[in-house]
């Protein structure tokens, strides 16, 4: 049995698979400019009037992360740093996964850190800009630690390896800016510098299109 298809009916058929098949491209064209975490390490270093101290953790969990251009781009590191070509990235590291290695001292931190009440260190990035060298961006976000945000500006290092991108950074911190009194130990014979520096590397990955 043949079955008549009217014009109407062939154009309403034409424009639904054409719609389908945007869509699909849209969703495979955004799913390619996704970023998935492949590694990342964060490392708080300070001082305090008896010895130095310094607390790790590998648990960084990416809240967000999307490009506008590829990492297969030739040009990447150029790319990357125009207008609309770093839509969004977020990161958020649980407080008490940061270990120093001692116990008294890891208590301290979270206390500092008002954790668990806060459970995360934030960071939200907000521009990406060439650095002063190559192979150096200048990064500008907004860093929320205990219950204080502020923006803060600082270089990183970009590597690209085939479809890994290592970013690199330090960022120095006063305590006192996010509202932390540095900690106390020992009935106050310890006393902790209020200036910190937090050092990050993170390894990022767009999975391959043949995956999708």
């Amino acid at each position: 049995m043949r079955t008549r298809i009217s014009a109407r009916n062939f154009l309403a058929l034409t424009l639904t698979a054409t719609l389908a098949l945007t869509a699909m491209a849209a969703v495979s064209a955004r799913q390619e400019r996704s970023l998935a975490l492949a590694s990342s390490k964060l490392t708080i270093d300070g001082s305090s009037n008896l010895h130095e101290w310094s607390a790790t953790t590998t648990d960084v969990r990416i809240t967000q992360a999307k490009l506008g251009v590829s990492l297969s781009d030739a040009n990447f590191l150029e790319a990357i740093v125009k207008p609309g070509a770093f839509e969004a990235f977020e990161i958020a590291v649980p407080v008490a996964t940061l270990k120093s290695g001692k116990d008294t001292l890891d208590k301290n931190m979270y206390k500092a850190l008002k954790s668990p009440e806060v459970a995360n260190v934030t960071f939200r990035a907000t521009k990406l800009q060439a650095g002063a060298t190559a192979g150096t961006l200048r990064l500008t976000g907004l860093l929320k630690i205990a219950t204080v945000q502020k923006e803060v500006t600082f270089d990183v290092t970009a590597q690209l390896a085939g479809a890994l991108l290592t970013i690199k950074g330090t960022v120095p911190i006063l305590m006192t800016d996010y509202g932390i009194e540095p900690p106390k130990a020992m009935l106050g014979m310890l006393k902790t510098d209020p200036k910190v520096s937090v050092t990050f590397v993170t390894v990022l990955t767009v999975p391959p299109a043949a995956n999708f």
